[in-house]
């Protein structure tokens, strides 16, 4: 029993190519994002990703410099974080255990479909990226 309890709360391990800070300058991007062409599912998220996400996530879900983390990211890839995460993460919030910038609340007001239209953006940009 003490080792799981040990293994929940010990600290979030950094993916060492993760970079939390860019030279103190708090907001600013933490990883730089190509953007493709986008389908027009992925465009109708990227407006959703705009207006509920990217004030935290950063524009092209690159994080942002002691506010939230890329969503552009190996860590988020699908065999690690499922499109079901998410939504999950949307609907209910994560505790933190990836990274260090705090737990994340839930989102107001996005239905599971305007989620979907989120993942698709996502999901373009990491493909886009090299991450799927």
């Amino acid at each position: 029993m003490g080792v799981l309890a040990y293994e929940y709360l010990k600290p979030a391990e950094q993916d060492p190519h993760s970079v939390q800070t860019t030279a103190g300058i708090s907001g600013a991007p933490l990883v730089e994002v190509k953007v493709p062409e986008l389908s027009e599912q992925a465009e109708a998220g990227r407006a959703l990703f705009d207006a509920n996400c990217a004030a935290c996530h950063g524009k092209n879900a690159a994080g942002q410099d002691g506010v939230a983390p890329p969503l552009v990211h190996k860590v988020y890839e699908p065999n690690h974080h499922s499109d079901m995460a998410f939504q999950l993460a949307a609907k209910s919030g994560v505790r933190a255990h990836h990274w260090r910038f705090g737990n994340m609340p839930p989102v107001e007001g996005v239905s599971e479909d305007e989620v979907n239209l989120i993942i698709e953006y996502v999901r373009s940009l990491q493909r886009a990226n090299g991450i799927l």
